[in-house]
Order: C-alpha cells, then sequence, then structure tokens
C-alpha cells in the first residue's frame, strides 16, 4: 500500500475563493502547475464524472499533459481526483521521465476555514498501482514536497493579486 504524500498551507484568502480558483476554469491557468511554466490548454467539466484536461508548458518548452477524473466534489470543502498523464486527445498515457511511475494517482483536496485563512491540504496516493509502482511513488515524496510547494507558491501569489 502506498504512502500518501501529503503536504499544506495555510493561504491568506477565505475559503470560498480558494474554492473558486480551485475549480472554476478562468483561474487554473494563472496558478495550477510549477513555478515558470505556463497552461496553453485547459478544459475543465467540473462534475462528479467530469474531467479537468490540460497542457503545462515548461519554461523549456516541453509540452506535458494531464488529466482528472472527478470522483468526488462536496463544496467548497473536498475534491477526489484520479490523476493521470495523457496525450492531447485526453487518452491514458505514462509518465514521460518514468515508466515505473503509477499510471494512476489519487489525489483529495480539503479546504478548512481557520478564521479569514483557508488550511489547503493535498492527500496523494498510487492507485491499483503494482508494488514497484508503489515503491517509485513513494520514493517520489521529497521530488513532490518541492514541486508542490513551488505550485503553492504561484497560488498564493494568484489568490493576493485577486484580493488587492
Amino acid at each position: 500500500m502506498s504512502q500518501p504524500f501529503t503536504i499544506s498551507r495555510l493561504l491568506k484568502a477565505p475559503r470560498q475563493l480558494v474554492w473558486d480558483v480551485y475549480t472554476q476554469p478562468q483561474h487554473l491557468p494563472h496558478w495550477f502547475g510549477p513555478k515558470g511554466s505556463n497552461m496553453p490548454h485547459s478544459s475543465l467539466d467540473f462534475r462528479e464524472g467530469g474531467t479537468f484536461h490540460y497542457c503545462m508548458r515548461t519554461e523549456a518548452g516541453m509540452e506535458l499533459w494531464g488529466q482528472w477524473l472527478i470522483r468526488s466534489i462536496e463544496a467548497p470543502r473536498r475534491i477526489v481526483v484520479l490523476q493521470h498523464f495523457s496525450d492531447p486527445q485526453g487518452g491514458v498515457t505514462r509518465n514521460p521521465w518514468n515508466p515505473v511511475w503509477p499510471l494512476y494517482t489519487q489525489a483529495t483536496t480539503t479546504l478548512v476555514e481557520q478564521g479569514d485563512q483557508t488550511l489547503l491540504t493535498i492527500e496523494w496516493s498510487a492507485y491499483e498501482a503494482s508494488a514497484e509502482e508503489t515503491a517509485q511513488f513513494d520514493a517520489a515524496h521529497d521530488s513532490m514536497n518541492q514541486g508542490w510547494s513551488g505550485n503553492l507558491d504561484v497560488l498564493e501569489s494568484y489568490l493576493s493579486l485577486l484580493q488587492a
């Protein structure tokens, strides 16, 4: 069984704003992805059974496609998604850098009000993965922490901009 990767950040924004920025298509290109990347394509059908299909372009110009399969929504508190790498048409593909990465991962994002701030927590784990894939996922927690920390920095900046 996979050891979940967990990261939390106390955001200086009300929960409803964080929820909107996390779930509305006009906001996602402004913050979703590592520092220095951009999102030249995204489509969001935000409902249980819906999808978020996106392309992130790195600073070096590499395009990386991914998709969320939205499993559960408890607005404005919790979202559960299955994630996978994809092709431009939304087909499931392997991680382009790591062929032993799990084909699917599951992420649960929770938003907890703390006064006028919001505690965002992401718990991410391998899903229906082999022992080798699970071990690969578990071994990558330090790298995931670095990547998600940078992504949450971008989210914080975007939230600050919206509240200015």
